[in-house]
């Protein structure tokens, strides 16, 4: 990349994101058709398929830069995706939702409060990791890394239980919610496929083309990105945790306006924090490809980031809890707080020193 001129570039980061969106798009379709008609929607094997799903571009990104030794690139990348993940949902809740109210008051659940506290408690690992030796590792594995794994797995099983009823009135969900119960848009997209003559293999073929588009165009827009944004005096950690982070995070914004212009506002939401859960575990695949433990690397700034995600994620599970009725600017208090929180943190971000 190194030998392209500045154009180039820039057109291949930028061709590189279309992609990404494209497949994106068409990887989260596919995976919802196949996991009705497999039956795998609330099943553990389903709920792994669809984060590695949604999860490619960062998947792509994360082997290329431990395969080229740009670790601060990969874990810029993780963190940097969970916060502007999160801000996804700002967007979400300004354009996407009918009726006009916060998304939060329409999705508000107490699985959903579990599935934030789960992006926490990785997120809180990620820290204690980040103190341990360099050289603390057994067989290419990490502690740290494995850990969030196991705790990624066990809050996936948790979190299934928790989404076939708790003993609270209403299973867990408040009041004057949704109507329809979460997920429903998936039936509809299968349907609608269905209606289309779209066979499960032909869905299948689709989910295996744009996987693949999604990884070739994950690596080429790290590569392409990295290079050029340097060339303008970013550095790498600040690239990945906003520009790449951003790239990457386009699918996500497509899939949430469509759960949530059908009404599935809780689905929304649960795919924002379910990708936010699962991006940690990419720390595990970094470890592996690099062959050294990469948290105790972190610099400064990753823990910055890895807070700034905490912060973000508590706004929007306090909103789950207490419900803000009111809008401004067409949306609630939280996403309001959490816009202004991210763009201060982006800001300090790049104050800071690796």
């Amino acid at each position: 990349m190194g030998s392209l001129s500045s154009v180039v570039l820039l057109v291949l980061f930028i061709a590189s994101a279309a992609v990404i969106w494209y497949s994106g798009i068409k990887l989260s379709d596919t995976t919802d058709v196949l996991a009705e008609r497999l039956h795998l929607g609330s099943a553990l094997g389903g709920l792994i398929l669809l984060a590695i799903a949604t999860n490619l571009p960062e998947i792509a990104i994360t082997a290329s830069a431990a395969i080229a030794g740009q670790l601060g690139v990969a874990v810029g990348n993780i963190l940097g995706g969970i916060a502007i993940q999160t801000v996804v949902l700002v967007v979400l809740d300004a354009a996407g939702v009918r009726p006009r109210a916060p998304l939060t008051r329409l999705a508000a659940s107490l699985v959903l409060v579990l599935e934030g506290i789960l992006v926490i408690v990785v997120l809180a690992v990620v820290v204690m990791g980040t103190q341990l030796p360099g050289d603390l590792s057994f067989a290419r594995f990490a502690p740290a890394s494995l850990v969030i794994a196991v705790l990624w797995i066990v809050g996936l099983v948790l979190l299934d239980r928790a989404g076939k009823g708790l003993p609270w009135q209403e299973d867990g969900d408040a009041p004057d919610t949704q109507p329809e119960p979460r997920g429903h848009s998936k039936g509809k997209k299968e349907k609608a496929a269905t209606d289309k003559g779209v066979s499960t293999a032909r869905a299948a073929a689709v989910f295996g083309a744009a996987a693949v588009a999604t990884l070739v165009a994950g690596v080429v827009i790290e590569r392409s990105g990295e290079e050029f944004f340097g060339r303008q005096g970013l550095s790498g950690i600040l690239f990945g945790a906003t520009v790449l982070a951003a790239a990457t995070s386009l699918p996500e914004v497509s899939t949430g306006l469509t759960s949530t212009r059908l009404g599935d506002y809780q689905l929304a939401i649960s795919d924002i924090f379910g990708g936010n859960a699962f991006l940690p575990v990419l720390f595990l695949l970094a470890t592996l490809i690099s062959g050294k433990p990469v948290l105790p690397t972190a610099h400064h700034t990753d823990i910055y980031l890895t807070a700034l995600g905490i912060v973000l994620t508590t706004v929007y599970i306090t909103g789950l809890i207490f419900r803000p009725s009111r809008q401004y600017l067409r949306m609630g208090i939280d996403s309001i707080t959490v816009l202004v929180f991210y763009i201060a943190g982006i800001a300090g971000l790049a104050t800071i020193g690796g």
